[in-house]
């Protein structure tokens, strides 16, 4: 039976699907709709994504959209990554507060990281396969981006020189765009 466990931040879940293991190998189902729905994750995906990060110490994110939130369900397929999310909800109990879990191709677990939260992950593996579905489509225009070494949120990332592309090693501290996320407000 499929597990799902609430983290720190309520609304993100860990999900520990079921395995079938055998000499051939193992199957696993990665998302049912009735089962995720009867565990309170009533998303609709409409976007699967996936990236491949070919260096130990990738760090991606941290990134949202404002307008067109996303809600993420998050798994490696292959490799290790450090998943996290955070949650930039004004108003919300744990406004600020951040989640991470370990997921790989070896223990099939998933996270889903909720709309309002922006969402994170670093290999920690040689390289990293990750797919991820989302509940709402891509709108380059609507993102943000929020600096992955943010002294505010204080994550303890597991590299201490990530690789980064331009666009997270220029990321703006929460702070500066603190007031884009109103939207987001949790009254």
């Amino acid at each position: 039976m499929v597990k799902f466990t609430p983290t720190e931040i309520p609304d993100v879940v860990l999900v520990e699907p079921d395995v079938w293991q055998d000499p051939r190998g193992f199957f696993v189902e990665t998302y049912h709709a009735g089962k995720y729905r009867a565990a309170g994750i009533g998303a609709d995906f409409v976007q699967d994504n996936h990236s491949f990060s070919s260096v130990r110490g990738t760090l991606r994110g941290l990134h949202a959209q404002v307008h067109h939130p996303q809600g993420k369900l998050v798994h490696a397929l292959l490799g290790e990554i450090w998943d996290v999310a955070v949650d930039l909800r004004p108003g919300s109990p744990t406004f600020k507060r951040w989640v991470a879990r370990t997921l790989s191709g070896d223990n099939h677990h998933q996270l889903y990281v909720p709309p309002g939260c922006v969402h994170g992950l670093c290999v920690t593996s040689e390289s990293a396969h990750v797919q991820y579905k989302c509940t709402d489509l891509y709108h380059p225009g609507d993102e943000i981006v929020v600096a992955w070494n943010d002294p505010e949120l204080a994550i303890p990332w597991p590299v201490g020189k990530p690789v980064l592309n331009d666009r997270d090693r220029d990321a703006p501290r929460l702070s500066e765009i603190l007031d884009r996320l109103q939207v987001w407000k949790v009254e």
